[in-house]
């Protein structure tokens, strides 16, 4: 689950946002075993919660079908092997989803922050799309390294976004980069012709994340 940030200008740096950003395309992910609208809405309904965002959300199947496809357009960022492929998408996107820059306090409710949508009012696709474009594209400028990731675990769809300047992760959470250590060392010291484990046992050996 996400953090709750209480402080509102927290709500639009650049990292709360990029944050979001990958929660929103976790929540929204194509599953395998495609989830009902309700369940949808709800995680959704979530992120913009634990982000600060101003309730009532109404959300109808138009937009969640529209919130789908931005993030999949969105997950290409994360997916990128290195800054200049991130680069080369990013500025894809900006060209075709994002109008010009300008700054909103949202009528007095905020402090001044910017905003690559059309306005305040503008659909939750386009405010998606655009707000996650220009938090991922700063910390891609600030950081010269891709903004995100793909959880390498081949169990775990999630994407993430790189904190700090530190060593590039690999994992979502603690608990994927557990699970996948725990499954290598399983790999290397089970006898010939034992069988593999489960994946509903690996996910036995769980770490908080």
């Amino acid at each position: 689950m996400a953090p709750t940030y209480d402080d509102s200008s927290a709500h639009h740096s650049v990292q709360a946002n990029a944050r979001r950003a990958a929660d929103l395309v976790n929540a929204l992910a194509d599953d395998a075993e495609p989830k009902e609208t309700a369940a949808v809405t709800a995680a959704v309904a979530a992120v913009l919660r634990a982000y600060g965002e101003t309730e009532p959300f109404v959300l109808t199947p138009a937009d969640l079908a529209d919130l789908r496809a931005a993030a999949r357009r969105l997950r290409e960022v994360f997916a990128a092997e290195d800054a200049d492929e991130a680069a080369v998408r990013l500025n894809r996107l900006l060209a075709s989803g994002t109008g010009p820059l300008r700054l909103t306090t949202h009528g007095g409710t905020t402090s001044w922050h910017p905003h690559l949508d059309s306005g305040d009012d503008a659909p939750w696709a386009e405010w998606f799309l655009a707000s996650s474009c220009l938090a991922l594209a700063v910390l891609l400028w600030d950081r010269r390294r891709p903004p995100g990731g793909v959880c390498a675990s081949p169990s775990c769809p999630n994407v993430y976004v790189m904190e700090g300047r530190g060593p590039n992760r690999r994992y979502c959470s603690r608990r994927c980069a557990t699970r996948e250590r725990v499954a290598a060392h399983r790999a290397r010291t089970r006898p010939p012709g034992a069988p593999e484990a489960t994946d509903e046992a690996l996910r036995g050996d769980r770490v908080t994340s």
